[in-house]
Parts: structure tokens; sequence; C-alpha cells
């Protein structure tokens, strides 16, 4: 009787993994959604079946592909200028055919799942009763011999019948491989011919074991495993050979076999390993942008960082591989939600920016209408209070686009320095004005003259001619910009030229009086290092300030130049106060040093 374990094989030998269909159809490219379309309409209406693998895999890249394209879309119409709250995402022209398609190929797959399960529903009882008639010719020498012929015809025809269901496919094989050895060892009168039937046998066996060594040193393992299951299939509907080779042989073929199961084997643990690898990866990036939702954006800047952050984590995406298959689209609709919320919130942001940009609009609009209807008044003094109540309200307005803006402030301002001028006109008169334009043009000679001979108390006498030109009331409307500018002029130059000395001076006292100190002990040296230390700090925040508060300016106006002058020039004395106080620390730990 042939051994029990030939032709017998391992149900996971030729079991295919279900992996292995997605690797096939990976390697088809497509470029785009049409491509896609295409092949799912192949699948839908050819005669062609449709596996599951496949189908899933088309999903996938048609959905990814749609998706790269929307958010293509949204980023060109940002990048390009584009109103969020304007933007409008038109239907896609082939997703509402893919879906229609799509389904056709679920009901097309249901239907042969049926018609498979039916048809090997046949085949199983077909060859229960092939089984049948080779139990009933295995009864004895006599029966054997007299029905080697159709012995022969069955054996064919079990070849040509199909798949039964899997629950079957062993128990059916061994009662087969049974009855099928026992006919032979009772064939006695046909000796010749089992003999020579046998020799057959085992040169096509001897055959298939050659190709499936050779097939070990294949370079495509996927190809080399589906050969393998071929040769496999032929192995089992090969008759068997003489009794004290059959073990022989089939060992042979099953040592074969697994060298090409185990490449195939661990060819699939580093693709899922690499897949695992994948969706970590991608869950990362998934977590990245959840956590950029649960950010606080405080204004358009903070959403255009964080746009910017979002693209660059879709470009790390679609560098990253296939996740395992049972997480791939999971994996996908969560990275898509996490980026479609982040979206939906910018547009509802910038709508919101857009409304209240729109009610800053109308009320500055409202203002420059109250200007221009006092534009012409001469109540000097009453429009005068109006025209600055109205400036002060225009502060607290907040912003508007740039350009509508602009124009606002433009019109706003020509109606307030219409009134002010003709005002000033009509004071032009004025001798006390004249007085005072004299008495500043005095001042501002002065400074001049202090800034080009310093003196020991400098510094006190230009506080004392700062006060007095501060005393002095109104100049000529026509005169205000040039002498205001003339006087800043004289401060600055004798700033700069004695600021230097001064500080020069207060560092070299400080040194000397350094050594005073250091006789009071360590820590008098020590307190006063952390007085300046603190005194640096402040003086870096008054500096912080006042500089943000420069950005808040808007120099489109005369006034707004001459504060924001005035505002450099205390930027500036603070920052040579810093200095000063620096250096002083520098010198504290050169004496403590030494």
């Amino acid at each position: 009787m042939m051994d029990s374990q030939e032709n017998v094989l391992d149900p996971q030998e030729n079991v295919l993994d279900p992996q292995e269909n997605v690797e096939e159809s990976e390697k088809k490219v497509y470029n785009n959604k049409q491509e896609i379309l295409a092949r799912v309409k192949e699948l839908a209406h050819g005669d062609e079946k449709p596996e599951k693998a496949e189908v899933d895999h088309l999903k996938t890249l048609f959905y990814k592909m749609h998706s790269a394209e929307r958010e293509a879309k949204i980023k060109e119409y940002l990048d390009n200028g584009g109103d969020p709250a304007q933007f409008q995402l038109l239907p896609d022209e082939y997703e509402e055919e893919f879906k229609a398609e799509m389904q056709l190929v679920r009901e097309k797959r249901a239907k042969i799942f049926l018609e498979e399960q039916d048809e090997k529903q046949k085949n199983l009882e077909h060859r229960l009763e092939i089984i049948e008639k080779v139990k009933n010719m295995a009864t004895s020498p006599e029966e054997a011999n007299k029905s080697y012929n159709d012995f022969k015809a069955l054996q064919q025809e079990w070849k040509e019948i199909g798949s039964v269901p899997p629950e079957h496919s062993s128990e059916t094989w061994r009662n087969y491989q049974l009855y099928v050895e026992q006919f032979y060892d009772l064939l006695n009168l046909n000796r010749e011919a089992r003999e020579y039937d046998f020799k057959k046998n085992l040169e096509a066996k001897t055959k298939l074991c050659d190709e499936a060594e050779a097939l070990a040193k294949e370079e495509d393992i996927i190809s080399a495993f589906h050969q393998l299951q071929d040769l496999h299939q032929q192995f089992r509907e090969i008759g068997p050979v003489a009794k004290e080779l059959r073990e022989e042989i089939w060992t042979r073929f099953k040592n074969a076999s697994t060298i090409i199961n185990k490449n195939h084997q661990q060819h699939f643990e580093e693709l899922r390993a690499k897949e695992e690898e994948n969706l970590n990866q991608k869950t990362a990036l998934c977590e990245k942008v959840e956590n950029i939702n649960k950010e606080e954006k405080k204004g358009a800047g903070d959403w255009e960082k964080f746009t910017k952050q979002i693209i660059e984590i879709q470009s790390d995406w679609k560098k990253i591989g296939f996740a395992p298959q049972k997480m791939n689209v999971k994996i996908f609709e969560r990275f898509r939600a996490a980026n479609d919320e982040f979206f939906s919130k910018k547009a509802d942001f910038f709508k919101d920016l857009k409304d209240k940009f729109a009610e800053n609009a109308e009320k500055k609009k409202a203002l420059v209408e109250k200007a221009k209807a006092l534009a012409n008044s001469t109540e000097w003094r009453s429009t005068s209070d109006k025209l600055i109540a109205l400036q002060k309200e225009w502060k607290t307005i907040g912003m508007v686009p740039k350009k509508l803006g602009d124009q606002l402030w433009n019109e706003f301002m020509e109606a307030c320095n219409h009134f002010f001028e003709a005002r000033s006109a009509a004071r032009s008169g004025n001798n006390e004005e004249h007085t005072n334009l004299d008495k500043k043009k005095e001042i501002i000679g002065k400074l001049n003259e202090l800034a080009a001979n310093a003196v020991d108390n400098a510094q006190e006498a230009v506080q004392k001619l700062t006060e007095e030109f501060n005393k002095i009331g109104h100049v000529p409307y026509k005169e205000k910009d040039s002498i205001y500018e003339a006087y800043h002029e004289a401060l600055d130059k004798i700033y700069k030229e004695l600021h230097i000395s001064t500080a020069r001076k207060r560092l070299d006292n400080f040194k000397s009086n350094l050594k005073n100190m250091a006789k009071k002990g360590e820590d008098a040296i020590d307190n006063e290092r952390g007085r300046l230390m603190r005194r640096y700090e402040q003086l870096k925040g008054e500096i912080t300030t006042y500089e943000n508060n420069l950005g808040f300016l808007n120099v489109s106006s005369k006034k707004g130049n001459s504060l924001i002058d005035e505002m450099n020039r205390k930027v500036q004395k603070l920052k040579d106060e810093a200095q000063l106080v620096r250096e002083k620390i520098k010198a504290i730990d050169a004496e403590n040093k030494d």
C-alpha cells in the first residue's frame, strides 16, 4: 500500500496568502483616477473574475488620489489669495461613476461566489461517486484485473474535476488515494501494465522534483510560489510509483517545496513588518494633525503657520507605503478626517474674520462721512474737539483689509487736514504764534550750541531748555512741522554727541567706586550686580514694548510720523542705557575674577 503521506499535502503549503494578491495587483501602476476607473469597468463588465484584494486596492488608490487632488485645489486657491469662505469644491466627475461601477463589481463578486459554491458542491458529489466506484473495484485481484481500463478512465475523470468545498478537500483526497493504492496493490494479472504505469509516474514525478528544486534559484519569490502550486497540483494528479520508491520521491518533492514555502513566508513576514512600520508612521502623522487641531489659534498668522505644517505632513504621508490591508483604509480615513477638521475650522475662522473686517469697514466709513461733514466748518474750537474725538474713536476700531484700510484712512485724514489747515489759515495773522515761533527757534539755537560745545552740566541745561520749549504755545500752522523737526534734530544731535561721553564718564566713575564697594564685603558687590541685572531685564522689557507698539502705528499721517520719530528716540535712549548697565555688570564680573 502506498505511504499515506504521498500526495497528501499540508493544507498550509498550497493556501495562497491573502497578501499575495495585493502584491500582484500593486505591480500595475495607475497614474490617475481615469486609469483606475477604466480597470474597474473592465472588472464590472468583462469576463474576468474580480479578486477582493485587487478591488480593495483600486478603491484605496482612487480615494487617495481623490483626496490629494482636493487638497491641491484648496492649497492653490489659498496660495493665490483666495477667500477660504468663498471656496467651493466642485463635484468630482469621476467619483459618482466610480461608485456605480464598484457596486456592479460587488454584485458580480457576490453572484460568482454563489455560483462557485454550487459548482464546488457538484464537484464534491462527482468525486464521491468516483471514490465509491474505485472502492468497489479494489475488492479482489480478479475484480482489479477485470476493471483496469475502467479504473484508468476514472483516474482521468478525477483530474478533470474542479475544486470542492475546502472543508471536504483533504478528506476526499485521502480516501481517493487510499482506494487507488489498494487497487494497484491488488492488480496482478496485468502486472506489466502496472509496472509501466509505475515507471511513467516515477519519470513524471522526478521531473516535477527537478522543476521544484530549480525554483529555489528563482529571483521572483511570488512567481516561484505560484509555479510551485501548479507543480503540486500536477504531483497530486499523477498516479503512484513503485511501493519501495514512494517515500523517497515524496520526501524529495516535499523538501524542495519547503525551501520555496520558507522563502515565500519570509518574504511576506518582511512585507508585513514593513507594513506595520508604515502603519506606525502613518499613525504618528495622524496624531500630529490631531494635536494641531487641539492647538489654540490666536490669529491669521497662527492659521498660516499650522497650514504649512499640515502641508508638510501631507507630503510626508505620500512618501510612506501601504499599511496592512485590514488597516490601510481605516488609517487613511482617520488622516483625511483630521485634515478635513483642520481646513473646515480654518475656513470658519477666515469667514468670521471677513465678517469682522466688513463690520470694521462700515464703522470706519461712518467716521469718514462724519469727518467730511465737518471738514468745511468754521466753528474752530467745537469742530476741533469733534474731529479729535473721531480720531480717537478710529483707533479703537479693529483691522480691515489693507487696501481698503489705506483708502479709508486717506479719505479720513484728508477731511481732517482740510479743516485744520483752514483753521490754521484763519489764525495765520496771530502775533502770539509768531512770538512763540521765535522763542522756539531761540531754544533750538541754544541746543545746537550745546551740541557743538560740550560742558559738564550739559544734561541739566538740555533738560531746562526742553522744559522751556514745551511750555511755549502754538506756532503758525504752516511752521509747526518744520520747527518740530528742527527741535528734535537738535535733540538727536546733542544726545548723540553728549550721551557717549556722559555714559563713558558714568562707567568710569562706577569702576572707581567698585574698589570702595569691595571693601564693604563680597555681599555688597553681589547685591549691586543683582540690582543691575534686574534693571537690565526691565530695560529689555521696555524696549520690546516700544518696538511692538511701533508696529501698530499707521505711518501714513504726519502725526503718525512724528510719534514714530519720538518713540524711536526713546528706544535708542533705552538701548544706550541698557548697554551702560551691561558694561557695569561686566566690570563687576571682572572685579570678582581679579
